[in-house]
């Protein structure tokens, strides 16, 4: 009779723990986001589908059965909404699972592995979140895991949010298209800069769409260098004047001159197409703008804008 009494003892007393260890789990998930409610970003678990979306993976390679660090996995393929940046339950549904686990866990036994994507360093959870959470929570380090490795220039830190690994992307993309095309030894320009991901590649068409027409003319392959000083001075410099002179950029916050050169240039090919190839392309940056800019607060904008430039310190 001890025997059942110490049984059902040491039962109570597991689910107890159980309880004891989801409450502070969640009382700690409900705190991080009191101390994050003003950037909740920071504070939310990345999503493997938008990830992969930004970072567009051309392969993907089985890597089989590995121990992993606990810290390095930073996201999820379909739970994402139910736990926080660091694995924390942020939900009451969540109890019952969450404390089988952990009830698995106090009683050492052995759970089958996670499966998980990585990807830029990083892991991200295909099966078994909650045994991720408790982990996290049991202050685990190491869990045994089936891999399966995606292809990235980038590589992913625990904190790093969405933006953040967007804005990591396009360095990458600046950096390669950079190095690949000379362009800063070239036009000694560093402000070719975007703010989405994949610009660098329109680019780097217009350039070549650009030599082609200069082919045209002679009988000898133009060099890719000419080509690209070419399109620099005679048709991104030029828009780009443009884009300052009329002070378009007051009428797309947040967007990079650069942005606006990409956006015209296609808004230009639309009219040349439906008004004729003489449409001039400052008249497509003007159309552009009153379709499409954002003209409440333009004023303000614009003060804050011309006081920049009259304080600006000239370039030596």
């Amino acid at each position: 009779m001890d025997g059942i009494y110490s049984s059902e003892g040491q039962a109570s007393s597991i689910i107890l723990q159980s309880e004891h260890d989801f409450n502070r789990a969640r009382n700690k998930a409900i705190l991080s986001e009191i101390q994050n409610f003003m950037d909740i970003d920071k504070n939310r678990l990345l999503s493997f589908n938008d990830v992969k979306d930004i970072l567009k993976p051309k392969n993907q390679v089985y890597k089989g059965m590995q121990v992993v660090p606990v810290r390095m996995i930073v996201g999820s393929e379909g739970r994402y909404r139910d736990f926080n940046k660091y694995f924390l339950p942020k939900s009451e549904h969540l109890r019952i699972r969450w404390q089988k686990v952990d009830q698995a866990h106090i009683k050492d036994i052995i759970l089958p592995p996670i499966q998980l994507y990585e990807i830029g360093g990083a892991y991200f959870v295909r099966d078994g979140n909650h045994r991720v959470s408790v982990a996290h929570a049991q202050g685990i380090e190491h869990i045994d895991a089936e891999v399966i490795s995606l292809s990235s220039e980038v590589n992913i830190t625990p904190s790093m949010t969405v933006d953040e690994l967007r804005k990591a992307l396009i360095e990458t993309e600046k950096k390669t298209f950079y190095e690949k095309t000379n362009f800063l030894e070239l036009t000694g320009d560093d402000n070719l800069v975007f703010t989405e991901p994949g610009r660098y590649d329109v680019i780097y068409n217009h350039i070549l769409v650009h030599k082609y027409y200069m082919n045209q003319d002679v009988s000898e392959e133009i060099p890719f260098s000419d080509a690209l000083v070419s399109w620099y001075k005679n048709v991104y410099s030029p828009i780009i004047s443009i884009i300052r002179d009329e002070w378009i950029t007051l009428n797309f916050p947040g967007n990079s001159q650069s942005d606006l050169y990409v956006w015209i240039v296609k808004h230009w090919d639309f009219l040349k197409k439906k008004n004729g190839i003489h449409f001039s392309i400052s008249d497509a940056a003007r159309d552009f703008s009153l379709r499409y800019g954002n003209h409440k607060g333009w004023f303000f904008r614009f003060i804050a804008a011309k006081l920049k430039r009259l304080t600006a310190k000239p370039k030596n």
